[in-house]
């Protein structure tokens, strides 16, 4: 136990009392990002508090000298922001495991206020590396540390190697540029400015009901922590709150022109539809299964989504017949939940994480699905929705019917992993005009990789265009786009089930082949996922015979940041044959690579972003671009 004489203890309390906003963002920064946000923020307040450390009990015997004077004593703020890091980072890779309880608010989820899409990519990134990566992140950006003294609390927190740490953290702060700073102290990432969910649904008397109801928990809470047998009372209010939860008289039903005046256009501006949407049996007969699925039900979730029963009142999105089967689908503010009741069949839920929807990820839904096809619900700004196929990039689309109630025609499901991949049916859906001017381009592509929500599919152009990750991907809807997408399609199938959100394609760089051999593009498939992390693939298109060939690929990575404006800087390579019959080892990077040199069994240097030099077919080789600014990148192994 780290105890303290009293000066330093009260040193250490003024400070968190002056500092503890502060304190907090650090915390909550350095926290694992797969607890969500919710717990994230709870869990940071609960560290700080819990920083202040005990006064020393002990006393000198007596007759005994004072102790003899050492190096001065740290400030108070130092302790607390020490002991605030070494409590966060207890957390990496133990979530649950002999940690504290967080604190629960029953009936309510707390998050700091929504950013836009570069705090939302930072966030992302931050996700992708370890705590002590982001502990370095913090102490240089929120505390203003330089590197040396962020080195050495870095070390007194019990990283292992803060030099790593911190190389690691130039990387990441190099990529996000210098607008990392304000990023990191805007909303997005203060814990302490918290906005409640879903209290934004609720009209003024359910506002205030709510209000009450928390400031009643807050007072009892203050009461019962004095009382003897305030455990009994807790789980009392416990036991009323999951109680609201299940009441279908309490689900939230969103007014049905709320999405054109809200700045919020995701799936809180949903209205609810269905023709049984007032059918109070059926929506009590799905809060129940939530809560306590019978023991043969069929449960089905995206990656990393809690399967947890509702804490609140949900919102209601619909609930209807779709082909011959009862569907109910609510929404808790992070997941949405797809009740299923086939007749004289056991019912099934799905559950899908949607925590940071926007206009084009919160656009739809898989309302119901069957064998080789599934049907769409649309977002009320959706003005139309047509189909076309991927592998056939300059076939038209086709309109498909929308029912009054938002639900779409049967529409074909892309191929099954283990069938042929003779077509890639997508969405191509159109925003309303009534929000058209928010958006650059109103059309974008959906795609259905089995999870309850569809996958965005956006598009980088190939040099000698200026785009990059950094500079946002674009609508995958023009011919470019659907020519280079009809090639890496079917590698789609990998992401199945996989709870993706987005995935990006972009064409890093072409080549010139050797012996006339025509011009090949380098691609790299960026997946995100609703969780953070991201996987990409590298592929090798050469000069194809048919629009729709596949590329090869050359390289693979998960939990990464590479293919984003994370991570600019990407090398792939791969064994080539000339029509010749020769071998060569090819290889390629992105823009800010200045060179390229391969080791091992193959030997060459190149002094621009490509390489072509003669190996043997299976030749091991290293290969390692330079970039123009300093520093390399491996290229990715497949």
């Amino acid at each position: 136990m780290d105890e303290r004489t009293r000066a330093e203890v009260e040193r250490a309390e003024a400070a968190i009392v002056e500092h503890y906003p502060r304190l907090v963002r650090l915390a909550y920064l350095v926290l694992p990002p797969l607890m969500g946000r919710h717990r994230r923020v709870l869990t940071a307040h609960g560290l700080v508090q819990r920083a202040l450390p005990w006064r020393a009990r002990r006393r000198r015997p007596d007759g005994g000298l004072p102790a003899q004077r050492g190096p001065a004593a740290e400030s108070g703020y130092d302790l607390v922001r020490l002991r605030t890091l070494r409590l966060a980072l207890a957390y990496e890779g133990r979530q649950g495991l002999g940690l504290p309880a967080v604190p629960v608010v029953w009936g309510l989820r707390l998050f700091p206020r929504a950013g836009g899409a570069d705090e939302l990519a930072l966030d992302q990134a931050l996700s992708a590396v370890p705590a002590a990566v982001r502990a370095a992140i913090g102490l240089w950006h929120l505390e203003g540390l330089d590197e040396d003294a962020a080195r050495a609390v870095l070390a007194r927190a019990g990283i292992e190697d803060p030099d790593a740490a911190q190389r690691a953290a130039g990387q990441l702060d190099r990529e996000t540029g210098a607008g990392a700073v304000t990023l990191l102290n805007s909303g997005e990432f203060d814990p302490c400015t918290v906005q409640t969910r879903p209290t934004d649904l609720l009209r003024r008397r359910q506002r205030v009901r709510t209000s009450v109801a928390l400031a009643a928990v807050v007072a009892i809470g203050a009461v019962v922590a004095g009382v003897p047998g305030g455990d009994g009372d807790r789980a009392g209010h416990a036991e009323t709150a999951a109680q609201q939860a299940l009441d279908p008289a309490r689900l939230l039903r969103t007014p049905n022109e709320q999405w054109a005046d809200t700045s919020r256009v995701d799936f809180t501006a949903w209205p609810a539809r269905g023709r049984q949407a007032g059918d109070k049996k059926l929506l009590a007969r799905a809060l129940r299964v939530w809560a306590a699925p019978p023991a043969d039900a069929r449960i089905t979730a995206a990656a990393d989504t809690s399967t947890r029963p509702p804490d609140h009142p949900p919102q209601l999105l619909y609930a209807g017949l779709i082909d011959n089967v009862m569907v109910v689908v609510l929404h808790d503010g992070e997941r949405l939940v797809r009740y299923a009741e086939p007749e004289d069949a056991t019912p099934s839920l799905h559950f899908a994480r949607v925590d940071g929807a926007d206009l084009t990820s919160g656009a739809a839904l898989v309302i119901g699905r069957g064998n080789g096809w599934m049907r769409y619900l649309l977002a009320p700004w959706i003005s139309d929705i047509a189909v076309r196929d991927l592998l056939a990039a300059g076939a038209p689309a086709h309109g498909l019917h929308v029912a009054p109630d938002g639900v779409t025609d049967r529409i074909p499901t892309p191929p099954a992993a283990d069938a042929g991949c003779g077509r890639w049916p997508v969405a191509q859906f159109r925003s309303s005009t009534r929000i058209v001017d928010a958006v650059a381009n109103p059309a974008f592509l959906l795609t259905d990789l089995d999870d309850l929500v569809p996958v965005h599919l956006t598009y980088l152009p190939p040099p000698p265009s200026d785009d990059r990750p950094g500079s946002g991907p674009r609508e995958a809807t023009d011919p470019a786009a659907l020519a280079g997408l009809a090639h890496t399609a079917c590698q789609l199938r990998s992401l199945r089930g996989a709870g993706v959100r987005s995935v990006n394609t972009w064409a890093f760089a072409s080549q010139q082949l050797p012996e006339n051999g025509g011009s090949a593009t380098w691609v790299c498939t960026r997946a995100d996922t609703w969780r953070g992390p991201g996987s990409v693939t590298v592929q090798f298109l050469p000069p194809a015979t048919r629009p729709a060939d596949p590329g090869r690929i050359a390289g693979r990575a998960a939990n990464t940041a590479a293919c984003s404006r994370f991570g600019p800087h990407v090398v792939g390579d791969v064994h080539w044959q000339a029509k010749s019959g020769k071998w060569y080892l090819l290889a390629a990077g992105s823009r800010e690579v200045g060179g390229i040199d391969a080791t091992g069994g193959v030997r060459a240097t190149g002094t621009s972003a490509t390489l072509a030099a003669p190996a043997g077919q299976n030749a091991a080789a290293e290969v390692v671009g330079r970039l123009r600014g300093g520093g390399s990148v491996r290229a990715l192994r497949p």
